[in-house]
């Protein structure tokens, strides 16, 4: 399917060393912002307070925020749980403060901001068990708010998270370098790996310059990155292979040209459909999804142009050659094998 066709090749490979240098400045740029900055980490990797509240009506996320940060948490996180009615806080460790006390002077806060009083309840669950948990009521008794569970997370597990992810990038990048390797050449396998840590660090520089916090679901976003990218590298290798085997005459860098410009009516056509949909997530989705939306519209983007510019840029300077991905006829001996 193509929205257009394009007849005269679009001379990419003749503008590619000024984007590949823009490409060098962005990464460099990246790079020291995470240095210097460093990631905002969330919870998980740092440790701290996870709550679950529920309300009877649709929470106000906003207010919510407003009274965690009356009690001094800078960038509280606070996101839909299933429902509008529960919300989920995460708070960071505060010096000074025990996780315990700390979970139930946020609850108190929050209970106070209702206008209602902190009241112990006997509940029971479906199990049959007796279970005590802490509510919240007004003063006609009825619930405004109820703690579901509290969870803590130490800085080992935090640690421990941190290293988990880290050994799952790793484990896609090393996964991607074989199936190129095997699929087409070294080469591509090498331009691919090196555009795609391209469109990670990038992502990464920007969430270390706006200190924007990096949480799991961001890290799911970023490896869902590479695989996208590493898609749509594939697809220009495929086509630059293909045209190596019916073009002839052209030289590599016309066959890079010819391959990119036949796929451009593609890639709109899928990352546009994909871009409208994070978009909607980044802007309908609420504060839970906002982040992760966000690391998926950076990559997208940049994933874009660097299997354009900087992938098969580099494969180019590699020396990819037709005799890399077409293996050469051996003619037959006419003798059949036989010796005189």
């Amino acid at each position: 399917m193509e929205f257009f066709k394009i007849k005269r090749d679009i001379p990419f490979m003749r503008h590619a060393l000024i984007f590949n240098v823009i490409s060098a400045l962005t990464f460099v740029a990246a790079v020291f912002f995470l240095v210097t900055k460093g990631l905002h980490f969330s919870v998980e990797f740092t440790g701290g307070t996870v709550m679950e509240l529920r309300y009877p009506h649709a929470a106000d996320q906003e207010k919510i925020r407003g009274s965690l940060t009356k009690l001094g948490y800078e960038q509280p996180e606070v996101s839909s749980f299933g429902t509008a009615q529960d919300v989920l806080l995460r708070l960071p460790i505060r010096a000074g403060s025990n996780a315990n006390n700390a979970s139930t002077a946020v609850f108190n806060a929050l209970c106070a901001a209702e206008s209602g009083a902190p009241k112990q309840v006997q509940q029971t669950t479906a199990k049959g068990e007796n279970v005590t948990r802490n509510s919240c009521v007004n003063a006609a008794g009825a619930e405004v708010v109820s703690l579901q569970r509290v969870d803590y997370v130490g800085a080992q597990v935090g640690d421990e998270l941190a290293q988990n992810g880290l050994n799952a990038l790793i484990m896609v990048v090393v996964g991607v370098m074989i199936y190129l390797a095997v699929r087409f050449e070294w080469k591509f396998a090498v331009a691919a790996i090196i555009a795609n840590l391209h469109d990670i660090v990038i992502i990464l520089g920007f969430f270390a310059f706006f200190q924007w916090e990096f949480s799991l679901t961001v890290l799911a976003g970023i490896l869902a990155v590479l695989g996208y990218s590493v898609n749509e590298s594939v697809v220009i290798f495929d086509r630059i292979r293909e045209t190596f085997r019916k073009q002839r005459k052209m030289n590599v860098e016309e066959i890079i040209d010819h391959a990119i410009t036949s796929t451009i009516s593609r890639t709109i056509i899928t990352h546009g459909c994909t871009e409208m949909m994070v978009l909607s997530m980044l802007f309908f989705g609420g504060q839970s999804l906002h982040y992760f939306a966000m690391a998926l519209t950076i990559g997208i983007l940049f994933g874009i142009y660097s299997s354009v510019f900087v992938a098969a840029a580099i494969a180019k300077w590699l020396g990819v050659k037709r005799e890399d991905l077409i293996k050469p006829v051996k003619e037959r001996d006419e003798t059949d094998g036989a010796v005189v």
